[in-house]
């Protein structure tokens, strides 16, 4: 399976970008800036996205989204383009793109051919299954996403803390893609301990750790790399 990582830092973070993954060029798991510079310094085609996964609607996982619809919107794949996220994604893109693009957005998400899907606990976007868990992250709405892929299965968390749903969502995974932020603990992160603890409990799930602040520790992915998995 092959992961490419954008982006691995956390919100603030100075020495790494926004998060931003795409599996096997097809799907694009969040999209914190910028998407478009780091997807052609890989040599990914933006045309081969077939579905955007948003785990939750916080700044570093979506503002590099405006531009890359826009770019959708000059370059149709005369396909759809389905955004699937938490309850509100429709509400919540529209109102970031018509601030982003003012009253061009309509034509231009018309053009794109976005469509919007409100995750499910079972689904299917792009002909591929997914499932869901819904994720401690403060008072924001967050889902985890477990997608499966030519018969293996990818856990990917987005932000969340060390709790029995992230537990759910890494069980009998092949890869997980999961936050580990800092070394200290946090009311609404994973740690680095946490982490390594969380990777430990599933022995046989192969762990690759992001949205880090600072720093480096074993597992972490690093920005603009790509990963055969």
């Amino acid at each position: 399976m092959q992961l490419a990582f954008l982006g691995t830092g956390s919100a603030f973070s100075l020495e790494r970008y926004n998060g931003a993954v795409v599996v096997e060029g097809r799907f694009l798991l969040d999209a914190g800036a910028p998407v478009l510079p780091h997807m052609h310094r890989l040599g990914l085609d933006p045309g081969r996205i077939e579905a955007v996964l948003l785990t939750h609607f916080h700044g570093d996982h979506l503002l590099g989204l405006p531009s890359f619809l826009l770019y959708r919107a000059f370059h149709p794949t005369g396909g759809q383009l389905p955004v699937l996220g938490p309850p509100g994604v429709r509400e919540r893109i529209e109102q970031l793109c018509r601030l982003a693009w003012s009253d061009d957005w309509p034509d231009a998400r018309d053009r794109a051919g976005v469509t919007y899907q409100e995750a499910e606990a079972e689904g299917e976007v792009a002909e591929n299954r997914y499932q869901t868990v819904k994720l401690e992250h403060g008072q924001m709405d967050c889902r985890g996403y477990r997608l499966h892929l030519e018969g293996r299965v990818l856990a990917y968390a987005g932000d969340t803390t060390a709790s029995p749903p992230l537990e759910r969502l890494v069980e009998g995974a092949d890869i997980a893609i999961t936050e580990a932020t800092a070394p200290a603990e946090s009311s609404v992160h994973t740690s680095w301990s946490e982490a390594e603890a969380l990777a430990a409990r599933h022995p046989s799930t192969r762990f690759i750790f992001n949205h880090v602040h600072s720093g480096q520790l074993d597992r972490a992915a690093t920005d603009l790399r790509i990963m055969d998995v």
